[in-house]
């Protein structure tokens, strides 16, 4: 059996027009059930993951969520800029690049955390266009969770 090319969609060029767009601030209700489900799918033993009573006798609010939860709750604001048409991202051809993060207060069950996306910067290298988000996340009190960048590469530019 032959192997046949997928054809990818006509790139668009890079528009770097979208440069400091911001979208709608996307809010993400956290659920105790929802820490616990991650903290399990990821291997985390620590009870402040799991049990409500060792969160609380640590000093937290209610079940801690691991760091990298931030992806489950800043997903959906993220999401809607990547896809945004003002854009242009080539998604056939998109490849994920990478994610820093700076954490700042833990995110515990019952938090509302509202994440806001940007786009930080459209540019060119080697033949690829890189396309770098970043976003805010706070908390119901304004106190930043976590600060993130998202790059994600498009290839045959």
């Amino acid at each position: 059996m032959a192997l046949v090319p997928i054809q990818s969609a006509p790139f668009m060029g890079l528009n770097r027009d979208a440069i400091g767009k911001q979208w709608p601030p996307v809010s993400y209700q956290v659920g105790v059930e929802k820490v616990r489900e991650y903290a399990r799918a990821v291997g985390e033993t620590n009870p402040l993951f799991h049990d409500r009573e060792a969160a609380l006798a640590a000093g937290f609010r209610d079940v801690v969520a691991p760091p990298m939860f931030c992806v489950v709750y800043s997903a959906p604001a993220i999401g809607a800029a990547v896809l945004d048409p003002e854009v242009g991202i080539n998604m056939p051809a998109m490849v994920h690049g990478g994610q820093e993060f700076q954490w700042g207060e833990p995110v515990c069950a019952s938090d509302v955390i509202t994440t806001t996306p940007q786009m930080a910067d459209i540019y060119e290298k080697a033949g690829r266009g890189f396309y770098v988000f970043t976003s805010e996340s706070t908390n119901q009190n304004g106190a930043l969770t976590v600060r993130g960048t998202w790059t994600n590469i498009v290839r045959g530019v």
